[in-house]
């Protein structure tokens, strides 16, 4: 149970443009340079470091885009 003053952060899970271009099957030069060329939307950033992060609902909005549904 959770009291009035407690706040709930869920943690999402983020991954690299290595990883995430693993899960679409690409090489990561490609998923950059779709970003580049607007066929992709631009990732989010890392406020630390400036590297793109990556959600699963992200990964399967690239999904659908490239016409990829699996």
């Amino acid at each position: 149970m959770l009291l009035n003053s407690e706040v709930v952060y869920m943690k999402e899970k983020y991954y690299s443009v290595t990883q995430t271009a693993q899960l679409l099957g690409i090489s990561k030069q490609t998923l950059i340079r779709y970003e580049n060329k607007k066929l992709f939307p631009a990732a989010r950033r890392n406020a630390l470091n400036g590297w793109r992060e990556y959600t699963e609902d992200d990964i399967k909005k690239l999904r659908v885009i490239m016409g990829r549904t699996r």
